[in-house]
């Protein structure tokens, strides 16, 4: 096991060491704050720590977050520009061409805002959904209801959606999965520590408390809120594991409608798909089969008014956030214990994320013109060029690979999309219908349109030019089955990449952010699909074997790491993936950093770091973050991505680039022994 260590060495070192540097110092660059630092901490035995401890000790979570780090503060940046283009789109809205995308923007952006028309509405939206699940009067009747009451509010225990066929990346087919389940994930249902068995009793407490404000007397709503918990109960216990799921082929079950229908004969999938406008369906997968067998048994089986309590429960929860405050509270209330955060975000936030989340490629095209320029595009890219040429070279030199399996590496890699900033095509919103004055009914509709708009892909070539994120956004992916690189606007800006900092900074940062992406097409998951996005082995057995083999090291490195507790461990595995792309990514980036450098003027130190050193303090301090103990306790049983600290500790004790950068030594924490040092990429 390993736990934080406690930085007390003396300080003298580092200063002594920094003084003796200081002859060869320029002056300091704003990308590196050494007041964000903690220099009696040693680099050597807690990077985190020496990196971002002054940060740490003085950081404060603002009341409605649950985490604060760097991805926060340029999201909060971010939503500033956003908000800014709201209001001013709701100012306009009166007289811009009605149905135009800025009417709707700001059409849709007032009526969330609206909270006095909000409130005078208490649960009336809900109203015709409620009284369609008290219309259910037989099996047969629940078994027909599901595509309905979906399409009002997405309220059927399963998933179906439109996506790429994994063995057939040119094809678009029906997709079905598992969900129904109210709190983050099945083991919430399935632990039996206290911890555990108290947020289990405070979840019946909230799901009680909803039925109150549906109309429900105290003691009707204890009923059917043990009502509720029984059958989510059940149908955690017959969900995939999230660990289980990255198998992709685990999840792969390409099969006739008619074999689906076998799967789940009391329910209706046929009429479920017609309610839902997919009536052309003929072939589904179907993620997670032993699911939709424990959910027509519970259809079978459990007793109708349990199924319309869970229906009713089900409504109220997907609608909240367009209710009325007494709905906004409780599911505040609720929310508290998975977050820790202190106050409810202003309502200007919350309208903000809903906008997005409806019109998002609308907003995001009057983003970029605010803030992104066609010179900042050239520069992302010739950056992710010169990422994507230090992998090419990474995988030629690797030791471990044959020559058949690199020269398949490196036509996938070369077969790479690279989208920067913004779609080349930005998408129709013209069929989204948008009303004045009626908050809960443009979600709806805007719910039934974007059912529309996935089940229209059916029977069509792939579309990809598509984007699966919105230019203001701090973040970045990679598909699998479109084998795509994609970098939004919002995270091509500082910490991550800051056109006034020396290359040092901008390769730790977004350097390796990019190299981070471009390893998940050679991840655990990304390495079984080809250069075409398809689900298909193209290793020799003996190099995927080598492959497990280095793969298994970095999972059992991430095992022994705890986190709140000494009993709470990061989960190695849900983690692989992630925790491959950090160690990649920042070995690729490095490597093109060291490469930008050939041939120039070794550059003089900044602020008395090499740069070297600066490489890895601007990764340090990319992922720096304060978090509350309950969002700790989600992350670790929810999230792909480790902790934080773990982020930066974790891959760089396995890079002996670092362990040179600061003249690190055998036995230091931040060096692990050959024998036990992960190297894939």
């Amino acid at each position: 096991m390993q736990t934080l260590t406690r930085c007390v060495l003396a300080a003298l070192l580092v200063i002594a060491a920094a003084a003796t540097a200081a002859a060869q110092t320029t002056p300091a660059s704003r990308a590196i704050d050494r007041a964000n630092m903690d220099t009696t901490c040693l680099a050597c035995q807690d990077f985190y720590e020496y990196a971002n401890g002054g940060w740490q000790t003085r950081a404060t979570i603002p009341a409605a977050y649950a985490v604060w780090g760097s991805f926060q503060q340029l999201s909060d940046k971010n939503e500033a520009v956003v908000h800014d283009i709201l209001e001013d789109a709701a100012k306009r809205a009166p007289t811009a061409r009605a149905g135009s995308n800025l009417w709707k923007i700001g059409t849709f952006y007032g009526t969330c805002m609206d909270s006095s028309r909000i409130e005078a509405m208490g649960r009336t939206p809900l109203q015709p959904t409620l009284d369609a699940i008290a219309a259910i009067t037989t099996r047969e009747q629940l078994s027909r209801s599901f595509g309905d009451l979906d399409q009002r509010a997405g309220l059927a225990p399963f998933g179906i959606g439109a996506a790429q066929d994994p063995k057939s990346s040119a094809d678009m087919i029906a997709q079905a999965g598992q969900g129904g389940l109210g709190m983050p994930e099945r083991d919430y249902y399935l632990r039996t520590d206290e911890k555990s068995k108290a947020l289990q009793g405070r979840y019946v407490e909230h799901v009680a408390r909803t039925f109150v404000l549906l109309g429900e007397s105290d003691a009707d709503a204890q009923r059917d809120a043990a009502r509720v918990m029984a059958l989510e109960t059940r149908l955690a216990s017959g969900s995939m594991p999230r660990v289980a799921m990255r198998d992709p082929n685990a999840v792969y079950h390409k099969m006739s409608l008619t074999e689906f229908q076998a799967l789940a004969p009391h329910v209706d999938m046929t009429r479920y798909l017609q309610d839902v406008g997919a009536k052309h369906v003929t072939v589904v997968n179907v993620r997670q089969p032993d699911f939709f067998r424990t959910l027509d048994t519970l259809v079978a089986t459990v007793p109708l008014e349990d199924w319309k309590a869970y229906l009713r429960w089900r409504a109220a929860n997907t609608s909240m956030p367009a209710l009325s405050s007494a709905f906004v509270n409780q599911a505040f209330s609720w929310s508290q214990n998975l977050t820790g955060a202190k106050e409810l975000r202003p309502r200007w936030k919350r309208c903000l994320g809903a906008t997005e989340a409806v019109l998002g490629e609308a907003v995001g095209e009057l983003y970029v013109a605010r803030t992104f320029t066609p010179a900042a595009k050239a520069r992302a890219l010739a950056m992710v060029n010169n990422l994507r040429d230090a992998l090419r070279e990474r995988i030629g030199q690797l030791g471990w690979m044959s020559d058949s399996t690199k020269r398949m590496a490196l036509v996938k890699l070369d077969a790479f999309t690279r989208k920067i900033g913004y779609p080349d095509k930005w998408r129709d919103y013209s069929a989204l219908r948008v009303k004045r004055g009626a908050y809960a009914e443009n979600l709806l509709a805007a719910n039934r349109w974007g059912t529309a708009r996935q089940w229209a892909k059916l029977g069509k070539p792939v579309d990809r030019t598509e984007w699966g994120m919105i230019p203001p956004t701090v973040n970045a992916y990679y598909s699998p089955t479109l084998n795509e690189i994609v970098f939004p606007a919002g995270i091509l800006q500082p910490p991550f990449y800051d056109p006034t900092a020396d290359d040092a900074v901008n390769y730790g940062g977004m350097g390796a952010v990019i190299g981070h992406e471009m390893t998940h097409g050679f991840d655990d998951q990304g390495r079984q699909f080809d250069a075409a996005g398809n689900l298909r082995d193209w290793w020799t057995s003996q190099d995927a074997a080598a492959y497990k083999a280095r793969a298994q090291l970095v999972s059992d490195q991430f095992d022994r790491y705890t986190v709140i507790d000494s009993a709470t461990h990061v989960n190695g595995k849900l983690t692989l993936g992630e925790n491959i792309a950090d160690l990649g990514g920042l070995t690729i980036a490095y490597a093109a950093f060291q490469k930008s450098l050939a041939g120039k003027p070794r550059p003089a130190k900044i602020d008395g770091f090499t740069p070297e050193q600066r490489f890895f303090l601007s990764w340090a301090q990319v992922w720096r973050e304060a978090s509350r103990p309950e969002a700790e306790r989600v992350q670790v049983n929810t999230n792909p991505h480790a902790p934080a600290r773990w982020r930066v500790n974790g891959p760089l004790s396995n890079m002996p680039e670092f362990a040179r950068a600061f003249s690190c030594s055998p036995g230091d924490p931040m060096v692990r022994r050959d024998s036990i040092r992960a190297q894939i990429w």
